[in-house]
């Protein structure tokens, strides 16, 4: 995948993100339906703030798709997203295969654990300028619940740290890559060698910003747990 490819995928979020709004809320989400558009708030002094919007699709499998709820502008955006979440689901594919392997594995011992229910989920997310800084930090501190996620991330503006031995580490912007994160499922199904990337949101107080999470795993409905192969008696 190009960089210039790269900018295509997140070119399509950010038009959608500049529609107006109610051309947007006609994506919105409900309580019974977690696919589509909706916010994000935090409380300061008993104030509700904003601070992101987001745009939540299952892109696999087809047959969990809700494409109504899917933007049909721009024009290309349900296409672009389709070739994007399909890359990023053989390289999924491709890395838990190489990290079974580094664990003295069968290529296809996650996969297997998986049980073939698989589900990529793309959340396009939109910051706008906030000043809220410690705050949202502090509330958004989280490990992802999938088995891997790729991130793709602005291409200009830093929002991402990751904590290591109880420090914070800011994540370089780097245009041209993909950032993989560990999951709490592949925590699980590893017993424990893959560590779950404990990370957190900054807001920028000037600009806005934009990032694309695909999160890989199994399906929700599938009962997971660690390698038999992996297991000891400690």
């Amino acid at each position: 995948m190009s960089v210039e490819y790269l900018d295509k995928v997140r070119n399509v979020g950010l038009e959608f993100n500049r529609l107006p709004q109610e051309e947007k809320e006609k994506y919105v989400r409900t309580a019974t339906e977690p696919q589509g558009y909706g916010n994000d708030s935090i409380t300061s002094n008993n104030v509700p703030l904003l601070w992101q919007s987001h745009l939540r699709l299952t892109t696999y499998p087809f047959e969990e798709r809700k494409l109504d709820g899917w933007p049909q502008t721009p024009p290309s955006f349900r296409e672009v997203l389709e070739e994007y979440s399909m890359n990023v689901k053989t390289l999924h594919d491709k890395l838990i295969q190489y990290m079974a392997r580094c664990l003295n594995l069968e290529e296809n011992s996650f996969e297997e654990e998986y049980g073939g229910t698989l589900q990529v989920i793309a959340r396009f997310n939109f910051y706008i300028p906030c000043s809220y800084i410690d705050q949202i930090r502090t509330s958004s501190k989280h490990a992802d619940s999938s088995a891997m996620t790729f991130l793709l991330q602005d291409k200009e503006i830093e929002g991402l740290e990751f904590q290591k031995d109880n420090k914070w580490f800011k994540a370089p912007v780097l245009p041209h890559a993909i950032f993989v994160i560990v999951g709490d499922q592949m925590e699980i199904m590893s017993n424990g060698i893959f560590k779950s990337a404990i990370h957190r949101v900054v807001p920028n107080p000037e600009k806005e910003r934009v990032s694309l999470p695909l999160f890989c795993g199994p399906a929700q409905h599938k009962e997971i747990g660690p390698l038999k192969t992996l297991i000891t008696e400690d």
